[in-house]
């Protein structure tokens, strides 16, 4: 076995941390022990059917991030890049906000707000985005009642951070600079 933190491989001391976040919900939450137990299998991310975009649209991508979201080929190139940089719970984040904003089911809309909550939102959540305190505060008081702007605050946060630092980092990316040539 693993002798002291230095000696634990990386992989150990990521389960250890998975450990501990769960034992944390558990005995914060023993109404969703059921959950951490017998978790619910996570759909396969289907790949991008999206096809490759020509230079000229690609070059409009440095101008507007928007542009890029909206592109299917730009949004699965920009979500591999941020991957690669093992930076991509705020893209993450942007869709899931994205999705929960197309829910019509009231009982599923609380359903999807939870789990955002819970993966993006909450202190030491496992992909949790960096927004702050305020923004964190509206968001989980916009949660009592969960409706389609509920996360509006948080989105526009992480759009305007993904503005201002992921999307230049994007477009000086050999992966960028490929896509224009």
């Amino acid at each position: 076995m693993c002798k002291g933190l230095a000696a634990l491989p990386h992989t150990c001391l990521e389960r250890a941390k998975e450990i501990k976040t769960k034992l944390g919900t558990l005995l914060q939450k023993p109404d969703s022990a059921i959950d951490l137990i017998i978790p619910y299998p996570e759909k396969p991310e289907k790949p991008a059917k999206a096809q490759k975009t020509s230079p000229d649209e690609a070059l409009q991508w440095r101008e507007s991030l928007e542009k890029l979201l909206q592109n299917a080929y730009g949004l699965a190139s920009f979500r591999s890049f941020l991957r690669s940089e093992f930076s991509e719970e705020n893209i993450e984040f942007w869709i899931a906000c994205e999705e929960y904003k197309k829910i019509k089911s009231p009982t599923k809309m609380a359903e999807k707000a939870k789990k955002i909550y819970e993966e993006f939102i909450q202190t030491e959540a496992p992909k949790e985005v960096n927004i702050d305190h305020c923004t964190k505060a509206v968001t989980m008081k916009n949660l009592v009642e969960p409706s389609v702007s509920s996360f509006t605050e948080a989105q526009k946060r992480i759009f305007a951070l993904m503005e201002k630092d992921s999307l230049p980092r994007f477009v000086r990316s050999e992966f960028y600079q490929e896509l224009i040539k």
